[in-house]
């Protein structure tokens, strides 16, 4: 199974891409994990651009689609989801690819619960299929900022650990046909 990690932050030491790096390490056994590079090479959503999207666009476009599902990691931004997020997010609207696609999404600040209840309002109004049982909370203690620091935590490794299992599990079940539920 091809997972593809989206973290909604550029920051360089950012905890939602070391928290995607780190996923990409623990993966099990079927589980690949990709790391998506390019949100920042994304323009502004322009719906005039549809017609001949941008190639920063069509890059997403092909690894969204060739993703069996996703796993987003996102901060929160004035209770809101990030811009970077949201902006990817537009471009993937109108993509067929995107329609039913299985999504986990990861919340690295537990405090920030808006723009995680926000995130999946949006990706189910875009048809995507939320993972119920790896979309989660990840409670980090204070000093676990790192891929590092996340991978040597025992504790955080679990948890990340746990995520993966819930997405690869979701798409095993998935595969054999079994509806998991109704968006």
């Amino acid at each position: 199974m091809k997972l593809l990690a989206l973290a909604g932050s550029l920051r360089t030491h950012s905890i939602n891409a070391a928290f995607c790096r780190a996923a990409a390490q623990l993966a099990p056994a079927g589980l690949t994990v990709a790391v998506y590079p390019g949100l920042g090479r994304l323009p502004l959503f322009n719906p005039d651009l549809e017609t001949e999207p941008p190639a920063a666009v069509i890059e997403l476009r092909v690894a969204v689609g060739a993703a069996d599902a996703l796993l987003i990691a996102s901060p929160e931004y004035a209770h809101g989801v990030s811009g970077v997020m949201k902006n990817a997010l537009d471009w993937l609207v109108s993509f067929e690819g995107f329609v039913g696609k299985p999504v986990a999404v990861v919340n690295t600040s537990p405090r920030a619960h808006h723009a995680h209840d926000a995130l999946l309002e949006t990706l189910r109004t875009m048809s995507a299929r939320p993972i119920p049982e790896a979309c989660s909370a990840l409670q980090l203690p204070g000093a676990c900022r790192t891929e590092a620091q996340m991978l040597e935590s025992a504790k955080v490794s679990a948890c990340i650990r746990a995520v993966l299992e819930g997405i690869a599990s979701f798409g095993a079940e998935g595969a054999s046909g079994a509806p998991r539920f109704t968006v």
